[in-house]
């Protein structure tokens, strides 16, 4: 009746009571018609807010945040423009396997079908959450309030559970405003808030043992599963007891200590000799975490990374269909990565008490990394100007504490950093794996920050990738979080650019006016930070790297470093199967632009 207040909260308060209780303290997104109830409920919470200028630099500083956090993070979308423009950091968080909540408005539900503003009905009406169908765990279409209750809570326990990832709540604006009882939000109140792992039993575990007791050259071979079921230290615990050599994926990067005794390297493509010939070499291959992806792999050529079959493989994984995908496997095990890794050391010590030493591969490995450090002193302390992209990181290393955050990007600030990087702590280096995202790393380093305000966090990135999205200063600036962005920046999209010269002649496409050292009307980044009220600086020799970085630090204050970088390609010794599209029976890879 007219001038009777119903009695209850509305929807839009009930959730942000809901995720109060969740603990969740950020919450990131943009503002719409759509979404603006919940943004007034969220006016009076604890919970931040945390305002972007575009969707996407949402959804990349969400996924950043929970690889901090470890848990899922939570962004807040407005209907259609502002859902697509989301989709690529969600995509992004899926591929690698980061837990993300996404909720969105969409229009009333009395208008579905009628083409209200910015509908998406082209084959359904009201069908704008079947866009993520592709890449999310699973998304809903919220078409009554009493529902949302379980529905909020089966998302967030399933972008968590299992193998993590985004799911998306869509939710119609007149649902946000309806005001219900809060019975359905009191009965899940004690629902547990996290499911219980699975774990494997010790018959299993007695199985993996004895096989890799008996191997002459087994490897261990993680994955991005290690970091984010948090199992750096079992997983250290067990290879140190076995005396295993440590390989790992991109993703795996930073599994363990890059400068611990018994870890050979990134493999695949931009693997070195050593790693990528002892995983030629091995007979059996203990996989945790991993999904043996292509990039990883050399293309599954064998000969280069993997000869599987030939390896045998023991493959741990939480998700049963990596396990065989793309290897043949003799030991397959769904379960937990930190869970199944304490079993195994418990058992391990219980069989072999003395351990495994293997002091011959420990002087191995030591003898290579001195040798490899020799061979690239020369340009780790380069003076040249533009930079070598050897020296930008050597310098960025020397300035950065051992538990700096880093984020990357594509290109060498990616693959470099993979390959020649020392990660000291566990989890400290963002990557974006799967969808190899241009643009993930400036606005990850924001997610970063807000997820870990007492560390430094630094973000490298090309210049190609810090154009996608330079109104994540905005965001910087506001909240007044401390990060450097350093640009290495080479006046290209630099690894297409030196594909396509390899292959065809030419750079067509690839490269922007000008050069690095003298861009031709191009964007000043420095002069970009300044604008957004940041720091920006443009170095003008390399000698003035490594003391701008550590102003930058001791400052405290968002600072773009732009360093005018020399395109060198990233050396190899893996295979990637395009080469092989673009120059049949040819041995043509990257080269210099």
């Amino acid at each position: 009746m007219d001038g009777v207040k119903l009695e209850g909260k509305t929807v839009a308060e009930h959730i942000v009571d809901f995720l109060e209780r969740r603990e969740v303290k950020h919450v990131f997104g943009l503002c719409g018609h759509t979404n603006i109830a919940v943004l007034a409920a969220l006016a009076e919470s604890p919970i931040d807010f945390v305002t972007v200028r575009h969707e996407q630099i949402a959804s990349h500083a969400a996924d950043a945040y929970a690889r901090v956090m470890g848990k899922a993070s939570v962004v807040l979308s407005h209907l259609s423009p502002g859902l697509t423009n989301c989709a690529t950091g969600v995509a992004n968080a899926a591929l690698d396997c980061i837990p993300m909540v996404v909720i969105a408005g969409d229009i009333p539900t009395h208008y579905y079908g009628k083409h209200p503003h910015q509908e998406v009905n082209l084959h359904a009406d009201a069908a704008q959450w079947e866009i993520y169908r592709p890449f999310v765990k699973r998304a809903w279409r919220v078409d009554r309030a009493d529902l949302m209750a379980e529905i909020l809570e089966k998302a967030f326990h399933l972008a968590e559970s299992g193998q993590p990832g985004p799911v998306l709540v869509n939710v119609p604006m007149d649902v946000f405003s309806d005001v219900i009882p809060s019975d359905s939000f009191d009965r899940i109140r004690d629902n547990t808030r996290a499911l219980k792992k699975p774990s494997i039993d010790d018959e299993t575990a007695c199985e993996i043992i004895e096989a890799l007791a008996q191997a002459e050259n087994p490897v261990a071979y993680v994955g991005g599963g290690i970091l984010l079921a948090q199992a750096s230290e079992e997983l250290r615990e067990f290879v140190e007891h076995m005396g295993l050599p440590v390989a790992h994926s991109l993703m795996g990067k930073g599994a363990l200590r890059d400068d611990h005794p018994l870890v050979l390297g990134m493999t695949g493509f931009w693997g070195t000799e050593l790693v990528n010939q002892s995983c030629l070499n091995a007979d059996y291959i203990f996989a945790v975490g991993t999904r043996f992806k292509e990039a990883d792999c050399s293309s599954w050529y064998p000969g280069y990374t993997f000869n599987i079959p030939g390896s045998k493989v023991i493959h741990i994984d939480i998700e049963p269909q990596e396990i065989g995908r793309n290897y043949p496997t003799e030991i397959g095990v769904v379960a937990d990565a930190k869970a199944a890794l304490r079993v195994l050391t418990r058992v391990a010590r219980e069989m072999y008490p003395d351990g495994f030493n293997r002091p011959a591969l420990e002087q191995k490995i030591a003898d290579f990394r001195t040798d490899f450090k020799a061979r690239n002193v020369e340009m780790a302390t380069s003076s040249a100007f533009p930079m070598m992209p050897e020296r930008i990181l050597a310098d960025t290393r020397k300035a950065l504490p051992e538990d700096a955050i880093i984020t990357t990007d594509v290109g060498w600030n990616k693959n470099g950093v993979g390959q020649q990087f020392d990660i000291l702590t566990p989890g400290s280096i963002l990557t974006p794996g799967g969808f190899a995202t241009m643009g993930f790393g400036p606005p990850g380093a924001i997610g970063a920050k807000l997820a870990a305000p007492d560390r430094v966090v630094l973000s490298l990135v090309g210049d190609g990738g810090f154009g996608q999205n330079p109104s994540m200063l905005a965001t910087a600036v506001e909240l007044d979080l401390g990060i450097i962005w350093l640009v290495m920046n080479n006046n290209a999209f630099g690894t297409i650019a030196g594909l396509q010269k390899a292959h065809y002649g030419l750079t067509y496409g690839t490269t922007f006016p000008g050069s690095a050292e003298a861009p031709a009307n191009g964007p000043g980044y420095a002069d970009i930070a300044r604008a957004y009220g940041a720091e920006g600086h443009r170095l003008s020799s390399a000698d003035e790297l490594l003391p701008a970085l550590e102003a930058a630090i001791a400052s405290g204050k968002p600072t773009v470093l732009d360093v005018p970088m020399i395109n060198n390609p990233t050396p190899t010794t893996g295979h990637w199967n395009i080469l092989d599209i673009y120059s049949p029976d040819k041995e043509v890879s990257h080269v210099a632009t």
